[in-house]
């Protein structure tokens, strides 16, 4: 999809503060309201714009342990890899999973209430997840930068070369 100035504009605005109405978000890219409902409606029906969402901090919601898990799986089989996918996806603590390339086959963000918690979702859970072979769980200790927020105006860019 081609991005015009105005479309970054936007995206840049909603990542930034999803809860615009209209007439704030046009106001605040510089548009009059009807051009900047239509470019939001295409945004969202080509997928561009997925959705909308509050963000929570979770530690006000009491889950001060954030891990990244590096897993192996034994197969490398379409199936066995599905599978894994399916068994996963299903798991609310683990909010990010990630195909990778290099030493591990996934990487799965998980968060738990403290140490112990994790200790008991990563015994139970994710080591009889199928076909587990290696898994490495690495701590986050200090959030650096944490963003939701993607650089649209890089990708525009980009195109433009």
């Amino acid at each position: 999809m081609e991005f015009e100035p105005g479309d970054i504009r936007i995206l840049k605005a909603l990542q930034s503060e999803g809860r615009l109405t209209n007439q704030e978000l046009a106001e605040r890219v510089g548009m009059s309201t009807s051009p900047c409902w239509r470019r939001v409606k295409r945004l969202e029906e080509s997928g561009v714009i997925r959705g909308y969402q509050a963000l929570v901090d979770r530690r006000a919601v009491g889950l001060g342990v954030l891990a990244f898990v590096r897993v192996q799986i034994d197969t490398h089989s379409h199936d066995e890899a599905e599978r894994f996918e399916r068994e996963v996806d299903e798991l609310e603590a683990v909010i990010a999973c990630y195909s990778v390339a290099g030493e591990a086959d996934f990487l799965l963000q998980v968060v738990a209430t403290d140490l112990d918690n994790y200790a008991e979702f990563a015994m139970t859970v994710i080591r009889r997840l199928p076909g587990i072979k290696e898994m490495h769980t690495m701590f986050v200790l200090k959030d650096i930068k944490a963003s939701t927020i993607l650089p649209v105006q890089l990708s525009a860019a980009g195109r433009s070369r």
